[in-house]
């Protein structure tokens, strides 16, 4: 009896404890805690942020789609601190949906790398992508109301999730139609600019607005790599349609993509 209650007092004292560290607004939602991803044959949770207006208002939302959810919305769920998507969507009153796809674990770097490399072994980013295009987002249309065109639907990321969030704009400009690539880890990547080349159209990409991000004290190449993405980006997407941004005091980290946040998301909405 006297075990029992100990283990009664401990499940409600650790409940009371998430609850307690949970910052997570009432606009965000736990979708599924197992979506399946067929094509790498693994299940995955994914988080929704839904306006508060959503219930009522009866309109269609733009989408934007983030990886690393477990740093997006809630402290309790994070492993580097969170960016707080939630809180400066309620505080800027911004009309959009956010989908947050948890990373892998051991998986990540896999999974938002579509080149094999010598250290992290196969890359799985094409396939990753490939679970956005044809399994996630239309399972998100079919359920939500969302503006399904790619003008009106984005993907964004930091460090690995900025890389593959690049890759799914240069290989899926009819669905993605602006793409945040903050902090991108180019640098596992050195067949990305070839890709660019190859993959880039003006007919395809002229209608994609990118956004890009980079801290100065990255790394020594962080600045470099990307500016001279955006060199051969530019022969299919208008230079006005690019936006970079560098901060002089900006580092590796979730406060300083949580800091950029603001930006970013103006940028998104921006007719």
């Amino acid at each position: 009896m006297l075990r029992a209650r100990l283990a009664l007092l401990l499940l409600l004292y650790f409940s009371v404890a998430d609850a307690q560290f949970s910052t997570a607004s009432p606009q965000v939602q736990i979708m599924d805690s197992g979506f399946p991803i067929k094509s790498l044959g693994r299940e995955r949770r994914i988080w929704i942020y839904l306006p508060a207006d959503y219930a009522s208002s009866g309109k269609r939302y733009p989408v934007l789609y983030m990886h690393d959810a477990q740093n997006l919305f809630d402290a309790a769920a994070s492993f580097a601190g969170e960016w707080g998507v939630d809180e400066e969507l309620d505080r800027m009153k911004l009309p959009m949906i956010v989908v947050g796809i948890d990373n892998g674990g051991m998986k990540r770097m896999n999974e938002y790398n579509p080149e094999d490399h010598e250290r992290f072994g196969k890359g799985e980013g094409r396939a990753y992508l490939e679970f956005l295009v044809k399994e996630l987002k239309p399972y998100i249309d079919r359920q939500y109301r969302t503006k399904k065109q790619a003008k009106y639907t984005g993907i964004a990321g930091s460090s690995m999730g900025g890389l593959i969030s690049y890759y799914a704009g240069i290989w899926y400009p009819k669905s993605f139609g602006k793409i945040g690539v903050l902090s991108p880890s180019f640098w596992i990547a050195p067949n990305l600019q070839k890709r660019t080349a190859e993959n880039i159209h003006p007919r395809r990409h002229k209608h994609q607005f990118y956004y890009f991000y980079a801290g100065a004290k990255e790394s020594k190449t962080m600045v470099s790599d990307m500016e001279a993405m955006i060199t051969i980006l530019q022969k299919a997407v208008p230079s006005t349609q690019i936006t970079k941004r560098v901060s002089p005091i900006g580092e590796h980290n979730e406060a300083a993509w949580r800091s950029e946040l603001p930006h970013f998301l103006r940028f998104y909405l921006r007719k």
